[in-house]
């Protein structure tokens, strides 16, 4: 006889975080024959002396790389990272107590909400966010408040920019109250590709200073910035440090996604409770990928802000690959919003509500529905706009879907390919 277990198995934390848009769309995507523009990662590889840097380390003849590191970071990478952001925050950095190596941002991300967040404290989410915020903040027992960007007219005979999405200050202070314990900021944005001017991330400070509320800095994509913007750092701002843990990665710095190799910044006051929950958890990252990303760092502080330095050349690459898939959509009737920075782009896809089928009955939003009717008859995926917003919101902005342009040329070429396609079927009698 088999005895079932009669008694709930799962904790009460994983209750309506279950649901991941990542799994059903690249399954999709997987099922049928597609060029993949949804899924958020480089399809090109790391640069070569990236690379070069990890077969030495593990065919090099330092056996210890193939062993346990320092639990909180590998020495030559906090070392690197502690030089190349001090001189950026314009401040001096502990090595081993301003900066933490995580497995990924995605990790360093889950340490702040565990190591922070508690039942009933809240957390600001600006909207459209990153899909992973909202569970981990729930499931630290925290309640995410929502506040969106929210989009203005652009100028006569101008595209839509990121820079069109704004924040309305009055709206956004009244989302603090007592109980606010944090903020999470993205800039530059996925998936909007947004990038925070200044006076926007001195609005977000002086809120956050006024109602003593901590800043968790999503900055992965803080490299890829476009047309002469600048990324700010908000911990740069007067009064930030003390508040903010920044987040960045390797998988968005040097294309190596991977690789998992991500960190946070922060003073110690704040991170030695992300220490606590790093060793309670991973507890360890990759040594010989560590090694590997702090080659690359080494490499890049001594080109910074030159032509020849990787950074500036990946930048300059994606916004042409930006560019070009831009003249690709307009070219198919979609509307695109150019974006600051990432390597995302959404576009506005209203104009092709007439080829969708009805769904009566559903509450499924348009563009769920648009991209799942547009894998199975165009060939071409994508990512729906609603993902990135909390359910009451699913609906307002469900016009949208978001394309990565972070792709070699070929794979270019064959979304441009069927997009030229379906506009002559488009304008065919």
């Amino acid at each position: 006889l088999q005895a079932k277990m009669s008694r709930l198995v799962q904790a009460r934390r994983l209750e309506g975080v279950d649901q991941n848009i990542w799994v059903e769309f690249v399954k999709l995507a997987a099922t049928h024959a597609t060029v993949n523009l949804g899924q958020g990662f480089p399809d090109f590889p790391p640069p070569d002396f990236l690379r070069e840097a990890l077969v030495r380390a593990v065919g090099g003849g330092n056996h210890l790389l193939h062993q346990y590191t320092r639990a909180f970071g590998h020495p030559p990478l906090v070392k690197i990272l502690a030089e190349f952001f001090g001189k950026l925050l314009g401040r001096e950095l502990d090595p081993l107590n301003n900066v933490m190596v995580t497995v990924g941002a995605y990790q360093a991300l889950f340490c702040c909400f565990q190591a922070f967040v508690d039942e009933g404290d809240e957390v600001i989410i600006i909207e459209p966010f990153f899909d992973c915020y909202e569970p981990m903040v729930k499931m630290a027992g925290g309640t995410p408040v929502f506040v969106p960007l929210r989009p203005k007219a652009p100028g006569a005979g101008k595209p839509m920019s990121s820079a069109d999405w704004q924040l309305d200050p009055a709206e956004l202070a009244s989302k603090f109250s007592k109980r606010t314990k944090a903020l999470v900021l993205n800039s530059p944005n996925n998936p909007l590709g947004k990038v925070f001017d200044r006076g926007e991330l001195q609005l977000i400070a002086e809120l956050c200073i006024k109602h003593d509320v901590l800043c968790i800095s999503d900055e992965v994509y803080e490299w890829l910035v476009f047309d002469g913007k600048e990324h700010v750092r908000i911990a740069s701002l007067p009064g930030m440090w003390e508040r903010t843990i920044s987040i960045s990665s390797a998988g968005k710095t040097f294309s190596a996604t991977g690789w998992k190799v991500g960190w946070t910044l922060g003073p110690w006051r704040l991170l030695q409770h992300l220490h606590t929950v790093h060793q309670n958890s991973v507890y360890h990252c990759a040594t010989a990928a560590q090694e590997a990303v702090a080659v690359g760092f080494r490499r890049e502080l001594e080109r910074r802000e030159r032509a020849d330095s990787y950074f500036t050349q990946l930048a300059r690459e994606l916004q042409g690959k930006r560019d070009r898939l831009i003249r690709s959509l307009e070219a198919a009737g979609m509307t695109p919003i150019v974006p600051e920075g990432t390597f995302f782009l959404v576009a506005d896809v209203s104009a092709f509500a007439s080829d969708v089928p009805e769904a009566p009955g559903s509450d499924e939003p348009f563009d769920s529905r648009f991209v799942k009717w547009m894998v199975k008859n165009k060939g071409l995926a994508a990512i729906p706009l609603s993902a990135f917003y909390s359910g009451p919101h699913k609906n307002d902005y469900s016009r949208f879907v978001r394309f990565c342009f972070a792709k070699e040329e070929a794979t270019l070429d064959a979304a441009n390919d069927i997009l030229q396609k379906w506009k002559q079927e488009r304008a065919a009698p």
